[in-house]
C-alpha cells in the first residue's frame, strides 16, 4: 500500500471526529480489497437472513425455558420479535440509503462518527465470531445423537466444521450463497417434518410441566416468576440472532437500494412464523422441563412422545442441516465486517485483502480460529449468551444511529423509509438495551468477560488505528461526501 504523499488529515466534522487521521490510498489499495458485485438478487438475501439464524429453531432457545419457563420465555420471545421486527424496519432503511459490505459499523460510522462506528462494527464482530462456536457445540450433540460411523462430539468436529465451510466461501461468494440456499432449504423443510409430527403428540399439559418456585410472581405459567421472562430474553434472541447480517451483502447484491429492504423484511417474517410454532409444539410434544437443557430439542422431544424413530431421525439429520446453515452463513457475515474495518483502517489492513475469486481470506481465516478455540469449551449456553452481548450493544448503537439520521440529515436518499420511523427504531432501542442488561443476569462472568475483549478492541482504536484510517474506503468516501454537503451549505 501507498500513501498518497500530498494527503491531508480528514477534518473534523463534529466532536466524535477529534483525534482521528485518516489518509487516501492508490488505486491498488482498493482493487486488492474488492468483492464480487451484483451476485445476490432480494431472494438470496432473504436466504442469507433465514441461514443464519434458522439453528436458533433447532437448538440454544430451549435453554430459556430453564429460566423462564413457558410462560416466561412466551413472553420474552414476543418483546424479541417485536424488537426485531422493529430493528429489521430500520436496517432496510438504512442498508438502502447506505450500502456497503460494513452494515451496522457503517450506519453507526455516519451518525456517530468513528468511534460510534468503531464501537458498533467491533460488537457485531463479537457477535460473529462467538456464534459460530456455539453452534459448533450444536453441531457436534447433533452428530453425536445421530451415530454416524461412531461418531461421538470432540473438537475435531468442531475443526472438520470450521475447515469445511470456510473453504467453501474461499471459492467466492456466489458458490457460496448458492449452497448456503439450498442447505437452508433443507433445514426449513426438517421443521416442517418434525412440526407434521410434533402437531399430533402436543398436549398443552407438558407446556407448563415445570414446577413453580418461590420467585416473585411464580406461578404455573412462570414458574420462576416475572424476572424470568427477563432472564429469558438471551435465549429468546436466538430465534433471530444475525437477521440482522443482511446488510452486510450489500456490496454484493444486485440493486442493493430494493433487494436489501425486500430481503430482509421477507426473512424476518419467516422467522417470526417459524419461532411461534416451533416455541408452542417442541415443548408441547416433549414437556418443557425435558427439553429445557436439550442439545437437541425437536429429536429430544419426538422421542419423548414416542414419535416413530424414522421421523426422529429425519429430523435429526435435518437439524444437522439446519445448524450448518447458521454456523455457514455467520462465517459469511464475520469475514464482510472484518473486511469493511479492515479496509477502512480500523483493523491490520492485511485482513481485507482478497484472493483471485474476491473472497476475504484472512477475513476468513482468523476470525475462524479464534471461534475454533472457543468452541473447545463445549459450553454453548454460555457462548450463546456472549453472542447476544455483542449483538444487543450492536443494536443499540445501530438503532440510535437511525435515530441520529433522521434527525440530523432528513433529506439523505432514503430508496426505502421505515414504517412509524424514529418512533418504531425506539421501541427496538429500549427493548435492546434491556437485553443488554439481561445477559448480565444470566451469567454475569460470561457477560464480564466479553466486556472485557470489547474494551481491548476499544483501546486497539484509541491507542492505534485511530491515527491509520483509510479516506478512500467507501464508509470514509461517505462521510467525505456529507462533508462537502455541509460546506456548500
Amino acid at each position: 500500500m501507498t500513501a498518497d504523499p500530498t494527503a491531508r488529515p480528514t477534518p473534523p466534522r463534529h466532536p466524535a471526529h477529534a483525534g482521528v487521521e485518516s489518509e487516501r490510498v492508490d488505486a491498488d489499495y482498493l482493487e486488492r480489497r474488492r468483492l464480487r458485485t451484483g451476485t445476490a438478487g432480494w431472494l438470496l438475501l432473504a436466504g442469507l437472513g433465514v441461514s443464519a439464524v434458522i439453528s436458533g429453531d433447532y437448538a440454544g432457545w430451549n435453554f430459556g425455558l430453564a429460566e423462564g419457563g413457558f410462560g416466561g420465555l412466551l413472553v420474552a420471545v414476543v418483546l424479541m420479535a417485536v424488537m426485531y421486527t422493529a430493528m429489521v424496519f430500520g436496517l432496510a432503511e438504512l442498508g438502502s440509503a447506505l450500502p456497503t459490505a460494513g452494515g451496522g459499523y457503517t450506519f453507526a460510522r455516519r451518525a456517530l462518527g468513528p468511534w460510534g462506528g468503531y464501537a458498533t462494527g467491533v460488537a457485531v464482530l463479537i457477535e460473529y465470531a462467538i456464534a459460530p462456536a456455539a453452534i459448533a457445540t450444536f453441531i457436534g450433540a447433533y452428530v453425536e445423537s445421530l451415530g454416524l460411523f461412531g461418531i461421538t462430539d470432540g473438537w475435531w468436529v468442531y475443526l472438520a466444521a470450521y475447515a469445511l465451510f470456510i473453504g467453501i466461501h474461499l471459492m467466492g461468494v456466489g458458490e457460496a450463497l448458492k449452497v448456503m440456499f439450498a442447505v437452508t432449504v433443507v433445514a426449513v423443510a426438517g421443521l416442517i417434518v418434525f412440526l407434521v409430527g410434533a402437531v399430533p403428540q402436543f398436549d398443552a399439559g407438558n407446556l407448563l410441566d415445570i414446577a413453580p418456585t418461590d420467585a416473585a410472581g411464580a406461578s404455573s405459567f412462570l414458574p420462576f416468576g416475572l424476572i424470568g421472562i427477563w432472564a429469558a430474553f438471551p435465549f429468546a434472541i436466538w430465534f433471530f440472532l444475525a437477521v440482522e447480517s443482511v446488510p452486510l451483502a450489500a456490496e454484493e447484491a444486485r440493486d442493493p437500494a430494493r433487494s436489501m429492504p425486500r430481503g430482509i423484511v421477507a426473512a424476518m417474517g419467516v422467522l417470526v412464523v417459524l419461532a411461534v410454532l416451533m416455541l408452542v409444539f417442541t415443548p408441547g410434544a416433549g414437556g418443557a422441563s425435558t427439553i429445557a437443557d436439550s442439545g437437541n430439542p425437536p429429536v429430544d422431544a419426538l422421542a419423548a412422545s414416542a414419535a416413530p424413530d424414522a421421523l426422529t431421525r429425519v429430523v435429526n439429520y435435518a437439524g444437522l442441516f439446519g445448524l450448518v446453515a447458521s454456523f455457514f452463513s455467520i462465517i459469511y457475515a464475520y469475514s464482510r465486517q472484518v473486511f469493511a474495518l479492515s479496509r477502512a483502517g480500523y483493523l491490520p489492513r492485511a485482513l481485507s485483502v482478497t484472493n483471485s475469486r474476491r473472497a476475504p481470506v484472512l477475513a476468513l481465516l482468523v476470525p475462524g480460529a479464534i471461534g475454533f478455540a472457543l468452541s473447545l469449551t463445549g459450553q454453548g449456553a454460555v457462548l450463546l449468551n456472549m453472542a447476544v452481548f455483542g449483538a444487543t450493544v450492536s443494536y443499540v448503537l445501530m438503532m440510535v444511529s437511525h435515530i441520529v439520521l433522521r434527525r440530523r440529515e432528513p433529506d439523505l436518499p432514503r430508496p426505502y423509509r421505515t414504517p412509524g420511523g424514529t418512533a418504531t427504531t425506539g421501541v427496538a432501542l429500549v427493548l435492546a438495551a434491556a437485553a443488554v442488561l439481561a445477559t448480565f443476569l444470566v451469567d454475569v462472568t460470561a457477560a464480564l468477560w466479553t466486556l472485557a475483549a470489547y474494551v481491548v478492541f476499544l483501546a486497539w482504536f484509541a491507542l492505534y488505528s485511530r491515527h491509520h484510517l483509510v479516506a478512500s474506503a467507501p464508509e470514509e468516501e461517505f462521510e467525505l461526501l456529507a462533508d462537502a454537503e455541509d460546506d456548500v451549505r
